[in-house]
């Protein structure tokens, strides 16, 4: 289970599954993984803080991620830049000593400090000081330079809540909807969603394309996905998964993990299986 850095008494606790990780238990022996809760003045459009960290690596490491539907921003010393919404796997591989330090926005949280809908970050990497100039490579050279983790956070903290966002309500109800799909497994088509959230299938998918990047179908199955990687070794056969999880059939569910994970799941229950 990931680390929570120590905060504050206010802050929020934050998901400590490692959902969309690709072999998450051999990531762990690999290296250390902490999530931090944002500070008040930006918890409106932060979800949380990741910070990935290894020393003396013998050997690289690949982890591969099957990304949410979330924009992030991510500083290390390869690169530093937002992350549009990735559809396919991606995968960072670490070497030596190093640490990456991500924000997660919420879904639709990006909106407030994009000029523009967030579909046009899709499936892009934007360098953060072609994105916000001057003062966005100055946050990237500081933190790059400041080595205390909790520090680095503060220094992203108070960069963001100098871009003034402005809280918008219509990305909070985008949020809340990206929520429910995560957590309702019995969501699976985008018609039941735009029920629910008492919108027309046309307009649900417009505001998708503007504040999370991506349509309502693909974060229905993105996550979908997650749910399948977590329970293929709880033994339940994969005709009955597929069922449960809205797929036509095992072979759709099949074609649909195995280009997004890189492998078919009787292979990845094999990789994962522990002791």
């Amino acid at each position: 289970m990931a680390a929570i850095l120590p905060r504050s008494p206010e802050a929020r606790l934050v998901e400590t599954r490692q959902r969309g990780w690709v072999n998450p238990y051999a990531g762990l022996a690999a290296f250390d993984f902490a999530r931090q809760a944002p500070s008040s003045d930006i918890s409106a459009y932060v979800d949380h803080f990741w910070v990935v960290t290894w020393t003396g690596l013998a050997e690289p490491y690949e982890q591969r991620i099957v990304s949410h539907p979330t924009v992030n921003m991510t500083i290390t010393r390869d690169f530093h830049r937002i992350a549009g919404v990735i559809k396919g796997g991606f995968s960072y591989t670490m070497r030596g000593d190093g640490r990456v330090l991500g924000v997660r926005f919420r879904p639709g949280g990006f909106r407030p400090f994009l000029d523009g809908p967030v579909s046009q970050l899709t499936g892009r990497f934007v360098e953060i000081g072609e994105m916000y100039g001057p003062a966005g490579a100055a946050l990237v050279e500081d933190v790059l330079s400041e080595p205390d983790t909790a520090a680095a956070i503060a220094l992203i903290e108070t960069f963001l809540s100098s871009l003034k966002p402005v809280r918008d309500p219509v990305a909070e109800e985008v949020a809340a909807l990206v929520g429910m799909v995560e957590s309702d497994v019995s969501v699976t088509r985008v018609d039941e969603l735009a029920a629910r959230s008492g919108r027309s299938v046309r307009s649900l998918q417009r505001l998708f394309r503007d504040y999370v990047g991506i349509g309502p179908k693909w974060v229905i199955r993105r996550f979908r996905l997650h749910e399948a990687a977590e329970r293929i070794n709880d033994g339940l056969e994969l005709a009955t998964l597929a069922v449960e999880l809205g797929y036509t059939d095992q072979a759709h569910l099949t074609r649909d993990f195995t280009a997004a994970v890189g492998m078919p799941p009787a292979a990845y229950a094999r990789l994962t299986n522990r002791p």
